[in-house]
């Protein structure tokens, strides 16, 4: 009777980010089934997407890269502020050898004003972000990608002219706390591939806030 309580009040009711934050630390280790949307092996699609810089930027504009770290995250999302220094230090670690990080913020501001382009603007100022910021104003590249909370990685390998998913889910297993965090999926990723080995585990649970879709 009480799982059948706990299923009609997610029916009835719309959680709030911090209502889902104690419920994803609950489901954190519960064995993960991936959705609709990339997998591993596929090729990603490439996109256009407005940056902070007021640039318009794609896949396509990468110079002498190998691939790129992205990640759909956002501003007000508790999981994604947890992350936002340990994105920053992603793109320190990788940008030199290949795999710059690039953002994109998925949610509509709409319904969640937090999340506008200027407001984007200004946490990046803030937080010195390193790595370009995006909007997918259209809401048309999650989808595809399959995307569903803030943050989700995906890390694409660059094969010729096109980018493979080599990775989808978490930064690691710990979003609290980068200290006790003990699995490095993202980073353990992208050794392996400049390695030239296969990548560990290609796909984890990611941990965060829906994505805020209109009319949803």
């Amino acid at each position: 009777m009480t799982i059948v309580g706990v299923l009609f009040y997610s029916c009835a009711s719309k959680p709030s980010d911090r209502e889902e934050e104690k419920k994803e630390v609950l489901t954190a280790e519960v064995k993960p089934q991936q959705s609709e949307g990339y997998r591993e092996g596929d090729a990603a699609m490439d996109f256009t997407l407005p940056n902070i810089d007021g640039q318009e930027y794609s896949l396509e504009s990468l110079e002498d890269n190998k691939g790129v770290i992205l990640i759909f995250t956002c501003n007000h999302c508790p999981y994604a502020k947890a992350y936002e220094e340990r994105i920053i230090a992603l793109d320190k670690m990788y940008k030199e050898k290949g795999y710059p990080v690039v953002a994109i913020n998925p949610n509509d501001p709409e319904v969640q004003p937090e999340d506008s382009f200027e407001k984007m603007k200004e946490r990046a100022a803030e937080k010195g972000f390193t790595f370009p910021y995006l909007l997918d104003e259209k809401q048309e590249v999650y989808p595809v990608y399959g995307a569903t909370k803030t943050p989700h990685v995906f890390v694409l390998e660059k094969v010729e002219e096109e980018y493979v998913v080599r990775y989808v889910g978490a930064i690691d297993n710990n979003y609290s706390s980068a200290e006790q965090a003990d699995k490095h999926y993202v980073q353990d990723a992208v050794d392996a591939l400049l390695a030239g080995e296969e990548v560990p585990m290609t796909f984890t649970k990611a941990i965060g806030c829906s994505i805020k879709v209109k009319g949803k």
